[in-house]
């Protein structure tokens, strides 16, 4: 019986051979409260996103105005961002909120509209020097299957190593991952994220 609830992607396998909830459990609950699974459902997108880059990189949900970081995968360099897990920060000043701005998903009478536009029309957002001198970050969109912003990914480390052409470098594996989880969230519009 279990491994048919597995198969049917109801159940999933743990290494040390327990059960948890499987994707297509987790699509049903989602629409209750989606925080443990989300960060479960994402954790190896984000792993797979650090090994690439190796910078520091977060998920995060919107709170009306603020951006919860809920899961991070810390920076293989010496330098680099400190531990955001459970740290709310302002949407109109970091990668994450803008990416909520741009597709509604958060608040804020601090907003640039064109700003906005343009982070729509490129598929990912960037905040450098916005949050805290010399952090810069940039930020994709994960959408839900409801074609929800339900949550956003990011890469950030210091600008010094973070300049314009590595944000160019990294910006479309970013979104390529952010497309992937979406997916996997029962997502099936891979156009409204990207220009």
């Amino acid at each position: 019986m279990l491994t048919a609830l597995q198969r049917s992607e109801l159940l999933e396998r743990r290494d040390d051979g327990s059960y948890v909830a499987g994707s297509l459990f987790w699509l049903y609950a989602a629409r209750h409260d989606p925080g443990e699974d989300l960060v479960r459902l994402a954790t190896p997108t984000l792993a797979a996103i650090g090994e690439e880059t190796h910078e520091t990189v977060n998920l995060s949900v919107a709170r009306a105005d603020r951006v919860l970081q809920v899961a991070q995968v810390d920076s293989r360099f010496i330098l680099g961002s400190r531990d955001w897990t459970q740290i709310d920060v302002p949407a109109h000043c970091s990668s994450l909120g803008k990416v909520f701005l741009a597709w509604d998903a958060a608040a804020s009478e601090q907003s640039n509209p064109e700003e906005l536009g343009a982070i729509r029309a490129r598929g990912y957002a960037t905040a450098v020097d916005e949050l805290e001198v010399g952090l810069t970050a940039l930020a994709a969109p994960v959408f839900g299957g409801d074609g929800n912003t339900i949550a956003a990914l990011s890469i950030s480390g210091p600008t010094i190593r973070l300049t314009r052409s590595r944000i160019e470098e990294l910006a479309p594996g970013l979104v390529q991952h952010a497309h992937a989880l979406s997916r996997k969230l029962g997502h099936q519009d891979d156009k409204r994220g990207a220009a």
